[in-house]
């Protein structure tokens, strides 16, 4: 099972489209559990994988040193706004499997929301920790809102030849009142029609076309994601398996479906004092997503939007056609990518990603 084990809810940055703010979560800032607490919740389970999960996790560092050297954990992950990795410890540093690092595309566009200078910031650590022996997945973890453009964001970040994987999810269903990053609701819909499903179209073509003519299968999660769930189907639902095979350790050492609802006790599934293997499936995807003809594909996309859809419906609706139209211009091409498996074109490994949960949200 994948835990997120939050170590801080305190962050170094201030992004626009953030909710984060220690303040309003009902949480420490740290850990005010003991080490051995959490060894004995995790030795119910046999197949341990850890990502560090903030506010931003390397701001407390000294907790993550402690627990990789106390916990015996199959995979280490680490989410990270990337600010302060050259300050991480080379040696657990090289203990990583796969670090997402977060980035929005072209420097105007990740500098506008995540504050001056971040970007450049960012992209030097990202080579840093490559110059210092990290050769695990490195994946650009990105917020998709108003000023960008997927196409433009997506390819630029190809472009740098940093990121072994690119992942995205929309600034949407979060903030209150809605959308104010679009301007509302209308806003919202005209940005998807015109700029943002346009451009998913525009770089599946790419996706499909690098493959066809270079035999390259470019790094784009969601569309990976989704030829793994096209060909060998949905395991967990949502995809991230939020509450299903994935659930989140607080600072208080409360546990959550999903990390993003840590202090919501709408979401709380027990604590550390009880049995993991007990607290899944307490919490679970529920209409309007299981009558839906897409389901089978995106697994209810999301269990906090499902649950709250805090723009309403109509909102939510918006942001499951998205969905829907990424799904089907996938499908559009599921002939030819069976063509270029069964050619040997490509490798089926390489295109089905990721191979385990690794803690990249598949459905934007």
């Amino acid at each position: 099972m994948l835990y997120f084990i939050v170590t801080t809810t305190a962050c170094n940055l201030r992004c626009l489209y953030c909710g984060n703010d220690p303040k309003l979560i009902d949480e420490p800032i740290k850990p005010t559990y003991p080490i051995r607490k959490l060894r004995r919740f995790l030795s119910y389970d046999k197949n341990v994988i850890i990502c560090f999960y903030g506010g931003e996790p390397l701001v407390n560092m000294d907790f993550i040193y402690e627990v990789m050297d106390e916990i015996d954990a199959d995979r280490w992950i680490l989410q990270t706004n990337g600010l302060l990795l050259d300050k991480l410890d080379i040696k657990y540093l090289r203990m990583f499997d796969t670090i997402l690092v977060s980035i929005d595309g072209r420097e105007k566009v990740t500098d506008y929301y995540r504050g001056r200078g971040v970007y450049r910031r960012v992209l030097a650590n990202a080579k840093l920790i490559r110059d210092r022996g990290f050769k695990g997945d490195l994946v650009a973890r990105m917020t998709v809102s108003g000023l960008s453009d997927i196409y433009l964001e997506i390819t630029h970040l190809l472009s740098l030849k940093v990121f072994n994987h690119i992942h995205w999810q929309l600034d949407a269903l979060w903030d209150l009142p809605p959308a104010t990053r679009y301007s509302g609701i209308r806003g919202f819909k005209l940005w998807l029609s015109r700029k943002y499903n346009p451009g998913v179209s525009k770089l599946v073509k790419l996706w499909i076309e690098e493959m066809e003519v270079n035999g390259k299968v470019l790094g784009i999660a969601p569309f990976q994601g989704l030829a793994k769930i096209i060909f060998k189907g949905l395991k967990y639902t949502p995809p991230c398996e939020a509450g299903s095979n994935s659930l989140a350790i607080s600072t208080s050492g409360r546990v959550y479906a999903c990390p993003i609802t840590q202090g919501d006790r709408r979401f709380l599934v027990g604590d550390l004092d009880g049995n993991p293997n007990l607290m899944v499936n307490k919490i679970t995807i529920s209409n309007p997503c299981l009558s839906c003809d897409i389901f089978r594909y995106c697994g209810g996309r999301c269990l906090y939007a499902n649950k709250t859809m805090l723009w309403g419906r109509d909102g939510f609706n918006l942001v499951c056609d998205s969905v829907r139209h990424l799904v089907h211009e996938i499908l559009r091409y599921k002939g030819v990518l069976e063509h270029l498996i069964r050619r040997r074109i490509i490798d089926e490994q390489e295109l089905f990603y990721p191979s385990y949960n690794n803690s990249v949200e598949i459905i934007p």
